[in-house]
């Protein structure tokens, strides 16, 4: 079976430990899953810019189509036993719309704008 790949920000403590979680689980039954961090993939193959690859998560089916946000999330969980009632919940009409309200203008944008700020200060410590 070919796997269904997901990128996700390796830097960002939050989503590292994420994705760290999902990774275990996929492990432990061999889910069809590989995890790329964004700072070590090939953005061009995935058609993203690396600020675009920091704003969300983002996954690639076996067919080739590419998902973000909230529809990512759920590619994964179709995989994981004790997740999957989960993407079938984020699918139904109403949770959907909620569910990605909630990601893609709270919790991505919140989690992008830390994100930043790390960065900067990173940047600004290498300096002094």
């Amino acid at each position: 079976m070919k796997p269904t790949h997901v990128l996700f920000n390796g830097r960002c403590p939050i989503c590292a430990a994420e994705i760290a979680q999902y990774r275990r689980r996929a492990d432990q039954i061999d889910a069809p899953l590989r995890f790329e961090d964004l700072h070590d993939a090939d953005l061009a193959d995935w058609t993203l810019t690396p600020e675009d690859a920091k704003r969300r998560l983002h996954a690639r089916l076996p067919d080739g189509t590419r998902l973000s946000g909230i529809a990512a999330f759920a590619a994964i969980w179709d995989h994981l036993p004790r997740m999957r009632w989960l993407a079938r919940a984020v699918r139904l009409p109403g949770l959907r719309w909620g569910a990605a309200l909630a990601y893609d203008h709270i919790a991505a944008p919140a989690l992008f704008r830390l994100h930043q700020r790390r960065e900067r200060l990173g940047k600004a410590r290498t300096r002094a």
